[in-house]
């Protein structure tokens, strides 16, 4: 087997399609996998060069992330790659009580012994900014950058709202280690990046602004000068990591003899009909639900209160099954939502329903995902089996790891770019969506076209 580069954990399903599309268009053959791959599982992917395990941690207690990442973290260390990367989302999801990448990096010390660990979470190509130390982020593709704390979707995020746009700050809420910081004004090509320059005293991690995409190749030299060839390094950040590093590759001249199958990014064509379900509370993900109403898609409302609810669950999944297979059979695109954006009342209609099986706000924030989620996928299930489809659009990161994972795909390979951060991809299962294209998106990714895009073809 080729030798393996990375090895990642995305702590959402989309975050870690995100990455897998970096290295898979600069030529370097990666696949997704739904659970920790056995080596006989990479070797069955010839010229492999990174791979990555889709994981939910970003919705997780610090507990959880224990039981979750320690083994995980363990199995990506001894893979033989040179670089182990937690994928966090580029808006930085994250506190102390759900999806605390501080835990990370405490697990970072403890199995990857005292080197500094490199932190990256701006990615300019997806409208994500860090400078002098505060994450900007646009809201959509089309929009002007917004500070974090200042966000329209961030600031009223329903797990993790984000009230702190320092991202120093925000985690010393999370750990005790310290983070240094390698400014915007340190980062440009006149001022390289090597460990000599980034050596700092009783810091744990150092975290690195950036603006333009030019800055990138200085960090991921930077990066590459960290790694000690007798054990990986562990980087923590979005895929601004893989494209800092892709960058430093292809500048360097490395990028021919790392390569294994063609670069660039490939066209897909039209499909005959398409079906997508949504479980994301973006005002984005609405916006692209309006454009496909306005453009001959029809649309189907979810109600999670009932799909949350034991005694209604099976009847409802039944009723919403059945009346998306009608208007399949009549020649529909269809989109089926659970919200139209974070003012919906279904929201609090689904919180109320929460509430009455005897949850707590807290249990809420963590749970509700887990429990909708998986909901959403019996009814996309129930709905291929009937019409078996060749292409299938799932909004929602939290949402489209529990509907991956109730499809029962084993890993997913990306063949052509939608939209940035969101690859079409192809299933790999044991079963008959083995083969079959998924599109999986976070709810703010994407332009107000994406259904269209998905159903036309570029």
């Amino acid at each position: 087997m080729t030798r393996l580069l990375l090895a990642y954990y995305g702590d959402d399903f989309t975050g870690s399609a995100d990455v897998m599309e970096v290295l898979q268009w600069a030529g370097l053959r990666t696949v997704l996998f739904l659970q920790p791959p056995s080596p006989q599982q990479l070797s069955a992917f010839p010229g492999l060069r990174a791979f990555g395990v889709a994981g939910w941690s970003r919705s997780m207690s610090p507990a959880e992330m224990d039981a979750e990442l320690k083994p995980v973290l363990s199995r990506l260390r001894d893979s033989g790659a040179a670089i182990v990367h937690y994928k966090t989302c580029s808006t930085f999801d994250s506190s102390p009580e759900i999806g605390s990448i501080g835990r990370v990096l405490e697990h970072g010390r403890e199995l990857f012994g005292k080197a500094l660990i490199p932190m990256l979470i701006g990615a300019p190509s997806l409208g994500r900014y860090q400078v002098f130390g505060h994450l900007f982020a646009r809201s959509g593709l089309d929009t002007e950058p917004y500070r974090l704390d200042r966000h329209p979707t961030m600031r009223h995020h329903p797990i993790t709202p984000m009230i702190e746009s320092d991202v120093r700050l925000h985690l010393a809420q999370q750990t005790n280690l310290k983070v240094a910081l390698h400014d915007i004004l340190q980062v440009g090509e006149g001022n390289p990046c090597n460990r000599a320059t980034l050596a700092v005293s009783d810091c744990a991690a150092i975290l690195f602004d950036v603006l333009y995409s030019e800055h990138l190749a200085n960090i991921g030299a930077a990066m590459q000068d960290m790694i000690d060839h007798d054990s990986p390094i562990f980087a923590v950040g979005s895929s601004g990591v893989e494209y800092a590093l892709t960058a430093h590759w292809a500048q360097s001249g490395q990028m021919p003899q790392l390569q294994t199958h063609p670069a660039g990014r490939p066209r897909f064509p039209a499909t005959d009909q398409l079906v997508v379900i949504t479980g994301s509370c973006s005002p984005v993900n609405d916006r692209q639900i309006t454009w496909a109403e306005l453009n001959g898609f029809e649309t189907i409302p979810l109600n999670p209160a009932r799909l949350v609810s034991p005694q209604t669950c099976d009847d409802e999944i039944t009723a919403t099954v059945r009346m998306a297979v009608e208007r399949l059979r009549l020649g529909a695109n269809i989109i089926l939502h659970s919200s139209r954006g974070p003012d919906d009342p279904r929201i609090a209609e689904t919180r109320d329903s929460l509430r009455s099986l005897k949850l707590r706000d807290t249990e809420i924030k963590l749970h509700s995902g887990r429990i909708l989620g998986p909901k959403l996928g019996r009814i996309l299930r129930g709905i291929l089996t009937t019409c078996p489809m060749r292409r299938v659009g799932i909004a929602g990161g939290d949402t489209s790891g529990y509907i991956a994972r109730e499809l029962q795909l084993t890993a997913l390979e990306a063949i052509a770019p939608v939209a940035p951060g969101s690859p079409l991809c192809r299933a790999h299962a044991d079963n008959d969506l083995h083969g079959v294209e998924f599109f999986f998106k976070g709810g703010q990714v994407g332009k107000d076209d994406v259904w269209s895009t998905m159903l036309h073809g570029t």
